[in-house]
Formats: C-alpha cells, structure tokens, sequence
C-alpha cells in the first residue's frame, strides 16, 4: 500500500497565507454608525390596548405610564448597509409612593424587538428608528415654505353625478 505523499509544515503555511491575506483584503469594511439625536420608541399599554409611539432626545426622561425612559444614544446605519438600528435606555418605574426603581438597562435593537425586551406586566416599549430630526421638523420642512396647510388649499373633490 502507499502512503500518500505529505508537504511540511513550513510549505503547508507559505501556501496558506496567501490565502488567508486575500480574504482579509476582500472582507467587507464594518458598517459606519450614524449618531442621531432623536429615538422613536412605540409603546403598549396592556390595560387599555392602546400603542402609542412617542420621541425621545438623546438624554431626555420621557414618560410611558409609569415609566420614565431615558435613552442614551441611538444608532443607525448609512442607506447603502443593511439596517441595523439599535438605542442604548434606561427604564425607571415610577412606585405609588414617588420611589424610582431601575427596571432595565441596556441594548434594544429596532429589527429584533423581543430580543432585549423590556419585561413589564403592564406596558411593552421597542425602539422603532432613530430621527436626525424631531417628526415635526420634517413634517413641517415636507409641507414646504409657501403651504400652511389650511383647508382652504384641499378642495372637497366634485360631487358625482347620481345614478
């Protein structure tokens, strides 16, 4: 029977590395984050079944019920990556007599949801996007400079004849 012919060691890791530098070099740089100034969270109130979305600026206290969320920063990717948006909170529930006690902290991700969730009886809150600018802002730059939105400018179309 015959054995199959061996490399050396040293010969097996001059073929090897080449390879290996080839690799690094063609693997995707990682992905810039973008700071934005705004988080966009949406709430669930368990009670009354109500989901109501709400902003909060980078450092700001907001308050769910009772809860007061703060978020600290809020990251998102450049258009031309994959999305991966992702805010790092605090939750503080607000007690009957006035006490704060700290209910999470940590990483929430806006395309896993359930994955660091924030475990309440009575209310869920998930990061929804992050905004460079408040909702109003853009609502208002969209409208452009000449509109006021009144009625006036959206006639009620012309009646149908009947049939």
């Amino acid at each position: 029977m015959r054995r199959p012919h061996r490399l050396p060691p040293l010969a097996l890791a001059a073929c090897a590395l080449p390879a290996i530098a080839v690799a690094l070099a063609t693997s995707p740089a990682s992905a810039q984050k973008i700071e934005n100034p705004i988080a966009v969270f949406s709430g669930l109130d368990k009670i009354t079944g109500r989901i109501i979305r709400f902003e909060a600026g980078i450092d700001e206290t907001v308050q769910f019920g009772a809860l007061q969320l703060t978020a600290r920063v809020c990251y998102t990717r450049p258009p031309t990556e994959s999305p991966n948006t992702t805010s790092f909170i605090e939750v503080d529930e607000l007690s009957l007599d006035g006490a704060l006690a700290r209910t999470f902290t940590g990483w929430i991700y806006a395309n896993s949801p359930g994955l660091n969730a924030i475990e309440h009886p009575v209310y869920d809150i998930w990061l929804v996007d992050c905004l460079s600018a408040p909702a109003a802002a853009i609502a208002e730059e969209d409208r452009g400079p000449d509109r006021d939105g009144s009625i006036a400018e959206h006639p009620l179309p012309p009646p149908r004849p009947a049939l």
